[in-house]
């Protein structure tokens, strides 16, 4: 069967507007994260250099291509108990792992002493410099990285880290702006960069009946971080795009107050999509919510229906990118990821 692409080119101008909340001509696209396995099919090769996924966001139907600093934030670190999670030394090359849930890497202020923290360097942006000579007219990068939190649990364990929030603070508070310092360096960095049309902060801080911890333990620890980064966003006057998983009820004001334009996935079995527009569509943008289990084990038809139903009652409004419920796993049938992309292609004009 041959092959079939976006019926249109790409315009980052479209996207920035539906990111701050406006009404474009058409629903964009935009997802967190998108397998190379469902990637190849739609250029018929495997994707194996940057020229390959660019090429693949634009005739997929991307306004944008994504892309991370190549770092690893936990050089050098024996695996303690439980694992931990590794960044991807390439954008290009991931490996599943797992964080650790008792006793991390750092349990008291020797070992953090120990530890080997991550630095920022020249090399992680190699991406960056090379999408600047390579990007079509049109496009633009979102820049992505985070997990402040994320990191700060995982390297502690996350009951570790639970005991310390209460009898050792300071110790946490360290290990938070250690993380922080280095992640806010990479958006610092990825700003810098003219092809950067966005910057996509990804932080877990929710499952999907509630917050993973208070809200004031977000405030006095991760969200001053996130603050720096949005300002950095209203200084080059870029969106601010956020992901977290979960219910997020408790945490939207103060999100918005951080200077996030942009909710990313308003995962489907923690917040009606609907109700987050009518309450918060006029100030964020929402994007997602096409559910991957519907992804996974779902039929085209009912892909579509679902996709023209987010279309009909969120994206007529304005302020909404169509994208999965979280990701697109290699274990997505294509026909299905398909399915989704190519409804949005016919009827996300507005």
């Amino acid at each position: 069967m041959a092959l079939t692409f976006a019926p249109y080119t790409p315009d980052f101008n479209r996207l920035a507007k539906t990111l701050r909340a406006g009404k474009a001509e058409r629903v964009p696209l935009l997802e967190l994260g998108i397998d190379e396995s469902i990637m190849g099919p739609f250029i018929g090769r495997p994707i194996t250099n940057l020229q390959d996924k660019i090429d693949f966001y634009r005739l997929a139907g991307y306004d944008y291509i994504k892309l991370q600093p190549l770092i690893n934030m936990n050089p050098g670190a024996a695996v303690p108990e439980g694992g931990v999670r590794q960044s991807a030394a390439s954008e290009l090359d991931r490996a599943r792992t797992w964080g650790s849930e008792g006793k991390g890497a750092i349990t008291n202020w020797e070992e953090f002493e120990r530890f080997q923290f991550a630095v920022v360097a020249d090399e992680q942006f190699r991406l960056f410099e090379e999408a600047a000579n390579r990007l079509p007219p049109g496009m633009k990068v979102i820049g992505q990285y985070g997990d402040i939190f994320t990191f700060t649990w995982e390297f502690m364990g996350f009951e570790t880290f639970s005991f310390a929030l209460m009898m050792n603070p300071d110790l946490v508070a360290a290990v938070f702006d250690k993380i922080g310092a280095t992640i806010y360096g990479l958006f610092e960095r990825m700003a810098q960069f003219e092809t950067v049309g966005a910057l996509f902060y990804s932080d877990d801080i929710a499952f999907f009946s509630g917050l993973l911890i208070s809200p004031d333990t977000l405030h006095t620890y991760l969200f001053p971080w996130m603050k720096k980064i949005g300002d950095l966003c209203r200084q080059r006057n870029i969106p601010m795009i956020y992901h977290s998983d979960g219910k997020l009820w408790d945490a939207m004001e103060a999100l918005i107050g951080l200077g996030v334009n942009a909710l990313h996935p308003i995962e489907p079995k923690a917040m009606e999509i609907r109700e987050v527009k009518a309450r918060y569509g006029d100030r964020l943008a929402l994007v997602g919510n096409v559910d991957v289990d519907l992804l996974v084990r779902g039929t085209p038809e009912e892909i579509r229906a679902t996709v023209k139903s987010l279309i009909e009652d969120v994206g007529r409004l304005g302020g909404y990118c169509l994208g999965s419920g979280n990701s697109v796993p290699n274990y997505v049938p294509v026909a299905n990821y398909r399915a989704m992309v190519e409804t949005a292609w016919e009827y996300g004009a507005l």
